[in-house]
């Protein structure tokens, strides 16, 4: 089983964030990238809706014989990652935003959180929040159009510029020093967050805690690939591949598939 490959997931290409640090810090694991970039956002579904496609993606990946599946969307963890875990018999890493840290450091007492309507509305968000929310001030933002705009290419237009400075304004009006990025396709606004952001607001997305979550799992289960082989990295689209490809920023190869 350890040599069989660790299986990742997302609305789309965001969650290749993820994947980066996966592979970063697990180079010799296999990895089986699903884009489901044909029902992005899954931020605006419904509960329902958003628990059949994850279990479309997880049953997928488990026929290409995953042995770990990474939910690599916020969206998926907070709707469906307890259903997961109930109803499949391997082990499953979730994401939400990193409220903690970012709750437990702030000095000014005010953190902004920017992430979908699926996961700010969700049961696990509210309890998370609820933990920090009597001590700290959080500011809670819908990206609305954030998702479209990184699927269909358009990253650095003026359009998500102009998207991003009305979504941090009432952020930067309340005093925050931290923003969480709570959707795994925020990462790649970093550079433009930061031509917006004064210099003291800290960015915290959790892409390297969930790498480190995964490989604890792997190793508790024994399911650590010790090899030193060139692993075999697979990634499949079912939107336009040359989006992920740019995103990659590597000579990988995205297949299309129709899933």
């Amino acid at each position: 089983m350890s040599k069989q490959p660790i299986g990742v997931f997302d609305s789309g290409v965001g969650g290749t964030s993820i994947w980066k640090e996966l592979h970063a810090l697990l180079p010799h694991e296999n990895t089986i990238y699903l884009a489901d970039s044909k029902n992005a956002p899954y931020g605006n579904k419904s509960k329902n809706e958003i628990l059949d496609l994850t279990k479309k993606n997880t049953e997928l990946l488990l026929n290409k014989g995953c042995k770990l599946i990474v939910v690599a969307c916020n969206t998926a963890t907070t709707n469906a990652i307890n259903y997961l875990r109930e109803n499949y018999n391997i082990p499953f890493i979730g994401i939400e935003p990193a409220i903690k840290p970012a709750a437990l450091n702030t000095k000014t007492k005010a953190v902004g959180i920017l992430a979908t309507k699926g996961t700010l509305s969700s049961e696990l968000f509210y309890k998370t929040t609820n933990i920090f929310s009597n001590k700290i001030k959080i500011i809670e933002q819908v990206g609305e159009g954030i998702v479209p705009l990184i699927e269909s290419g358009n990253v650095e237009s003026t359009q998500m510029k102009d998207l991003l400075q009305l979504y941090l304004k009432p952020m930067l009006d309340a005093d925050i020093d931290y923003l969480v990025l709570g959707c795994t396709h925020y990462p790649y606004l970093i550079p433009q967050l930061l031509k917006i952001l004064p210099s003291h607001v800290k960015i915290i997305d959790s892409g390297e805690a969930v790498a480190k979550q995964t490989k604890a799992v792997l190793k508790q289960h024994e399911l650590l690939n010790t090899t030193n082989n060139t692993p075999k990295l697979q990634f499949y689209s079912n939107g336009n591949p040359k989006v992920m490809m740019q995103l990659l920023e590597e000579d990988y190869t995205v297949d299309y598939l129709d899933f």
